[in-house]
């Protein structure tokens, strides 16, 4: 029974070798056959973290003047050529206004009678009857005042019994008369006409004088002058050219002060804010690079092409001249703009179930290692915990194979 025993224990001792023994080899064995997979790799850097969003937008001036024809005519004489500069006050283009200028010396005409009419009611009459009015208060102030010397002296006589009761009355009466008269003729002079004569004419006054005005805007539309110093940029029509009334003649601004009108799509608008930093390119002239920054956010959304967007106007700080008016641009805002910062590239970063994590190189070992991030932009993102400066990171692999944790790799420089 012993020796049965001691031959069970001995064989299981074998076995369990064995299997000890076949576990090593194939352990070696995939060591030594494992797949090592090929990666790039960056290192977990500090440094600062710029955030953009680029999209199109249109040059525009921030005050743009147009000239538009008055009425419909002959395009007289052209005194600039577009591109030029021009001083404030300049004349720009003129109409032939022959038309225009007969019908200002009507409205004239008509405002001097409408002007005299009106002085002459708020004065009492014209300058003729005021004087014949003036004569007629004097001789019923002479008469007045003989009336009261009569009236007087024959009280005087009643009083010595030299004149009777009668004559009294008589001259009292002519005295009452001469008062009445000279009364009435007072009232005239003062106020002639009642209110509502007054508002008529007053009325008249005013039609006349912005028919005047009206005649006289339409003499200075057809004869354009620069109400600002600035360049003539665009000029459509050409000498002795017959235009419509409402035709755009001219065009020009002032282009050192220039804006920009960009179309953010709907989900970057929340990232705008007043006062950010703008940076803007023009095609035409690659190697030239403006800046601005945001003057208004948008306050509504507009349907753009196939696109929904917010309108933003951007002030060009640096304006020189060379960006024209509708022009098309790029612009670039700097959204958010950390230092100092502990960054990785983003290709480095990975998400499973809201998770976020990367794969740290640890002696030839890919390790997962969860993280915590902070702003990023399209390169770069940063990191605020998980990692620190210096840590190898994987971006991924040459061949195209997925990284897990714990495989081999080999980086590829």
């Amino acid at each position: 029974m012993a020796i049965a025993r001691k031959t069970t224990t001995r064989t299981t001792w074998i076995w369990t070798g064995v299997a000890i023994a076949l576990l090593l080899v194939f352990y070696l064995v995939h060591l030594a056959t494992r797949t090592t997979l090929p990666i790039r790799v960056a290192a977990a850097d500090r440094g600062s973290l710029k955030s953009t969003t680029s999209t199109n937008g249109k040059v525009e001036p921030t005050a743009n003047f147009e000239a538009h024809a008055p009425f419909p005519g002959v395009i007289k004489r052209l005194y600039v050529h577009e591109g030029d500069k021009v001083p404030q006050g300049k004349l720009l283009l003129q109409m032939d206004d022959g038309d225009a200028l007969s019908k200002l010396a009507t409205a004239l005409a008509a405002l001097r009678g409408a002007q005299a009419n009106y002085d002459a009611m708020t004065k009492g009459g014209t300058q003729e009857e005021r004087l014949s009015l003036n004569g007629d208060l004097t001789k019923a102030q002479m008469d007045r005042d003989q009336a009261q010397r009569d009236l007087a002296a024959l009280q005087k006589l009643q009083a010595q019994g030299a004149s009777s009761k009668a004559e009294v009355s008589a001259a009292q009466d002519r005295l009452t008369a001469a008062n009445n008269s000279l009364a009435l003729l007072e009232k005239r002079k003062s106020s002639r006409y009642d209110a509502p004569d007054l508002a008529h004419a007053k009325a008249t006054l005013d039609d006349a004088q912005a028919g005047y005005a009206a005649a006289q805007e339409v003499v200075n539309q057809a004869n354009v002058r620069a109400p600002f110093a600035g360049t003539a940029y665009s000029i459509p029509v050409s000498q002795s050219e017959f235009v419509s009334q409402g035709d755009r003649l001219l065009q020009m601004a002032d282009l050192t002060k220039m804006q920009v009108r960009a179309y953010f799509d709907e989900p970057e608008i929340g990232k705008i804010r007043q006062g950010m930093p703008i940076s803007i390119k023009w095609d035409a002239m690659p190697d030239k690079e403006w800046h601005g920054h945001v003057e208004r956010v948008p306050s509504t959304i507009i349907t753009y092409g196939t696109r929904n967007v917010g309108q933003v106007l951007i002030t060009i700080d640096d304006a020189d001249g060379t960006l024209l008016p509708n022009t098309n641009v790029t612009v670039t805002v700097t959204t958010s703009d950390v230092a100092d910062v502990l960054n990785v590239p983003r290709d480095a970063l990975h998400t499973e179930q809201g998770k976020s994590y990367v794969y740290r190189v640890v002696k030839n070992t890919a390790r997962r290692t969860p993280v915590r991030v902070g702003s990023f932009n399209l390169t770069q993102v940063e990191i605020l915990s998980g990692l620190k400066e210096g840590d190898t990171v994987a971006l991924g692999t040459t061949n195209g194979q997925p990284i897990t944790d714990g495989v081999a790799v080999k980086i590829v420089r």
